[in-house]
C-alpha cells in the first residue's frame, strides 16, 4: 500500500514526484492550478536549435516517455479534479505533439472547456520541411462553467496572446521556462489576492515568483532538486526587491 505523504504547506516548494506529493494536497482545497507539464518531447535533442549553450542550461530535465504519456497524463489531471475547489480553474500549457491525450484526460477527469488559448512567441526551432512552431496551446478549464472566477482586466479579451520569450543572456536557466508576463496575466484574469495556486510541474518557479509577486499563495511540486534550488534562489531575489512591499 501506497503512504499518504504529509500535507503540503502554502508558499512552500515540495522536490519529488507530483503524482505522489499531490496526495497530500487536500480535496478543494487550490483555487488555481497554472502547470506546464512534460511534453514527452526530447527537448535536449533539440537544444542547439534554441541557441542554449551547454554551459548555461541546468542538467536534469526529465521526460515521460511517449508510450507512457496518456496515463501519466490521465492520473494528474485527475488529482487535479481532485484538490480543486468547487470554483477552481485550470491552465494546461502544451505543445501540439501529444495535445490529444490531455483533450481525452480533462473530459475524463469531467472539467469544462472554456477556452482554448494561444501563446505566440517571438521564435521557433528551424526546420526544412515543415512549418516552424512557434506557439503553445494553453486550455483554460473549470470544474463549473456556472462559477469560476475571470477578472475581465481587459476589455476585449482575446485567446491569442502574443508574449515574448523572455532572454536570459549570459544566465543559468532550466530547458525550458515561462515568461513571468505570461503568468501574470493568468493570475489577473482567474485569481484573487490571498488564493492558492498549485503548480505540480514547478520546473524554473516562475508560477511561484509570480504568485509572490502579485499576493498569491503558492505551492509547487518539482522533481529535479538543481531545478527546486533553482527556484527557490529566484524567490529569494523576489523578496528583495519586493522589499516588503506588494508590487501588484
Amino acid at each position: 500500500m501506497t503512504e499518504t505523504p504529509p500535507p503540503c504547506r502554502p508558499n512552500e516548494i515540495y522536490c519529488g514526484d507530483a503524482l505522489t506529493l499531490i496526495k497530500g494536497v487536500p480535496d478543494g482545497s487550490v483555487d488555481l492550478i497554472i502547470t506546464d507539464p512534460p511534453f514527452a518531447i526530447d527537448f535536449a535533442a533539440q537544444r542547439g536549435n534554441y541557441n542554449r549553450n551547454g554551459d548555461r542550461v541546468l542538467e536534469g530535465y526529465r521526460e515521460v516517455p511517449h508510450g507512457e504519456y496518456a496515463v501519466f497524463t490521465r492520473r494528474w489531471v485527475h488529482e487535479a479534479h481532485r484538490v480543486l475547489g468547487d470554483a477552481g480553474s485550470m491552465y494546461i500549457f502544451s505543445g501540439w505533439n501529444n495535445l490529444k491525450d490531455i483533450l481525452n484526460a480533462v473530459d475524463d477527469a469531467g472539467f469544462v472547456t472554456i477556452n482554448h488559448l494561444i501563446w505566440k512567441y517571438q521564435f521557433g526551432v528551424f526546420t526544412r520541411r515543415k512549418y516552424v512552431t512557434s506557439h503553445y496551446h494553453i486550455l483554460f478549464v473549470v470544474k463549473d462553467r456556472k462559477k469560476y472566477t475571470f477578472n475581465k482586466v481587459e476589455h476585449y479579451p482575446e485567446d491569442v496572446w502574443v508574449i515574448n520569450r523572455e532572454y536570459w543572456t549570459g544566465k543559468k536557466k532550466t530547458p525550458t521556462k515561462l515568461p513571468l508576463e505570461l503568468v501574470r496575466k493568468i493570475l489577473r484574469f482567474s485569481s484573487n489576492p490571498g488564493d492558492l495556486v498549485l503548480d505540480p510541474f514547478l520546473g524554473s518557479g516562475t508560477v511561484a515568483v509570480a504568485c509572490k509577486e502579485m499576493g498569491r499563495r503558492y505551492l509547487g511540486f518539482e522533481i529535479v532538486r538543481e531545478y527546486v534550488e533553482f527556484a527557490r534562489a529566484r524567490l529569494d531575489q523576489t523578496d528583495e526587491g519586493l522589499s516588503g512591499h506588494n508590487l501588484y
